[in-house]
């Protein structure tokens, strides 16, 4: 398991470093110059790097639309992040769903927090009175966003 992730990581900077280098507007240019570079690579592989890896596509120099790295989403200011540090109670991972509750009447406030997050692992929200159930993209990727959240709590 820890060579996997270590593969991974790897397999994440050499992506980081090619579209850095190279105007790579498909899945299959990035999948190409990975295998070029050693990488063992299939196109799901390289579709589940580029939505972990949180890339878009953005036109390069007015032309072409190319692959970039996204920063890392600031935490929430303002009204929603005062929703999620105040209302926010617990978060638990079913499969892949994030479970958070809140304080009773809260989650749906939560749950526009959440949304404005703009987290690409996040496929989208449900809310009741004191529970919000997120969808996650994958298993691995609701761990992710659960310590996220976690994260996100103890600043």
């Amino acid at each position: 398991m820890i060579g996997v992730i270590i593969m991974k990581n790897e397999r994440h900077q050499a992506i980081a470093s090619l579209i850095e280098k190279y105007q790579i507007g498909t899945q299959e240019e990035l999948a190409e110059k990975l295998r070029e570079s050693g990488f063992n690579v299939t196109q799901a592989t390289v579709s589940r790097d580029i939505r972990q890896m949180n890339l878009k596509k953005a036109p390069i120099n007015g032309g072409k639309s190319c692959y970039v790295m996204m920063k890392e989403e600031a935490p929430l200011t303002g009204a929603y992040g005062r929703a999620l540090k105040e209302s926010l109670v617990s978060v638990d991972v079913a499969m892949n769903l994030l479970v958070l509750k809140t304080h009773p009447g809260m989650a749906m406030a939560v749950a526009a927090a959440v949304d404005a997050l703009n987290f690409g692992e996040i496929v989208g929200t449900i809310a009741g009175d004191d529970t919000v159930m997120v969808a996650i993209r994958t298993v691995e990727d609701a761990q992710a966003v659960k310590k996220k959240f976690q994260e996100m709590l103890m600043s």
